[in-house]
């Protein structure tokens, strides 16, 4: 029987340019509200990135609040990253 592993931590942040300057951090939570955040995640179709110490940062930063400044560059480069494997995934589903 195969163990479940458990999820210690996890913080959704969304960025809309068109709505706010930076991301904003929209859920955050440990054990069962952080497995609940990934399981919508999957469901939805967000791609998970898994950095246990961004999201030991980003837990403290207060629903509804944007990233702070000093994690801009991190937080870029992690958005950039799941676009790329958005648009990679759109271009497989295309040639289905």
């Amino acid at each position: 029987m195969a163990e479940k592993a458990v999820v210690n931590k996890a913080v959704a942040i969304v960025y809309d340019e068109k709505e706010a300057a930076a991301p904003k951090v929209v859920a955050s939570g440990k054990g069962v509200i952080a497995e609940k955040i990934i399981a919508t995640a999957k469901e939805a179709g967000v791609h998970i990135q898994e950095d246990a110490n961004l999201v030991e940062i980003l837990a403290k930063v207060p629903i509804g609040e944007e990233v702070p400044v000093e994690l801009y560059q991190t937080v870029a480069e992690i958005l950039a990253f799941v676009y790329k494997v958005n648009e990679k995934f759109k271009q497989k589903l295309g040639e289905r």
